[in-house]
């Protein structure tokens, strides 16, 4: 049987049975701390509270602020799997316990798109793009991609929610676990979703569809060429789709139709504070 790599996954080609997740990792090395446990405080389908929206405040007309104390390492541990015993069992946790921070955090500011990139006259986010691409469509804008840790904590927040939405898994509130995923030797379907079709899947800043829909390039924070990208928020399959998540085993000049763009940007320094 012929395998590949997709999105963080193993996908047979003869059958085309999916059921994934991707690599969990962290950036960056950090100093052991006694871990500080968030309790949380939302359900799946509460409704966050953005710290700035769209179309005001320093990142308008089309991104959001997010500003906080992001932590750099984190344990999520799952409590129930949704999937039976077998090769695919601890890729879709159904309910995560409170996320522990083992590290200092590290205070953030930055913007970031409310959403996924949808070209001018497109009905759907853009796809078929590239790490290098995708850096093309920021630059275009006067943007750049995300860092990976500004990606994380744009779909996660304080409380290190591992789904953008909260702690427990909702196939619901956003694009994924789609299982008519193709045939083989025909490539994917095409499952992409308007911008407007899951208004619940909002990450506690109000940045919508970070897990599922199209997968997103990010920079790794410690990374060197030819080893500094990552694929992040999964797509629309049944895999991980947790803000931590990420896929690692795709080059800088790997495209895929289920790959999208989300561009970030330095925010302005905040009144009274003078830029660094």
């Amino acid at each position: 049987m012929v395998r590949r790599f997709v999105s963080g996954c193993f996908v047979s080609v003869v059958a085309l049975s999916i059921a994934c997740g991707a690599k969990e990792h962290r950036s960056a090395p950090a100093a052991a701390v006694p871990a500080t446990v968030v309790t949380p405080t939302a359900t799946p389908t509460a409704t966050p509270t953005p710290t700035a929206t769209a179309t005001d405040g320093p990142c308008r007309p089309a991104m959001i602020l997010v500003e906080g104390d992001y932590c750099p390492q984190v344990r999520q541990t799952c409590k129930r799997w949704l999937d039976p015993p077998g090769p695919y069992h601890e890729y879709r946790c159904a309910e995560y316990a409170p996320s522990e921070c083992l590290a200092p955090r590290v205070h953030k500011r930055f913007c970031v798109d409310r959403e996924e990139y949808v070209k001018p006259g497109d009905a759907l986010p853009l796809a078929h793009q590239s790490w290098t691409t995708a850096g093309a469509v920021c630059e275009s804008r006067g943007a750049r991609l995300c860092l990976e840790s500004e990606w994380q904590f744009a779909c996660e927040g304080e409380e290190m929610r591992p789904y953008p939405y909260g702690f427990s898994r909702d196939s619901t509130a956003c694009n994924i676990d789609q299982m008519n995923l193709g045939k083989p030797q025909s490539g994917l379907n095409d499952l992409r979703a308007p911008i407007d079709a899951y208004p619940r899947c909002l990450s506690p800043f109000g940045v919508h569809d970070m897990s599922g829909n199209v997968e997103e390039w990010a920079t790794l924070d410690w990374g060197k060429p030819p080893d500094r990208s990552a694929m992040k928020g999964a797509w629309w399959l049944p895999g991980k789709n947790t803000c931590r998540a990420a896929t690692l085993g795709h080059g800088e000049i790997y495209e895929g139709p289920q790959i999208g763009v989300r561009c970030c940007k330095d925010a302005p320094a905040a009144p009274g504070q003078s830029a660094l």
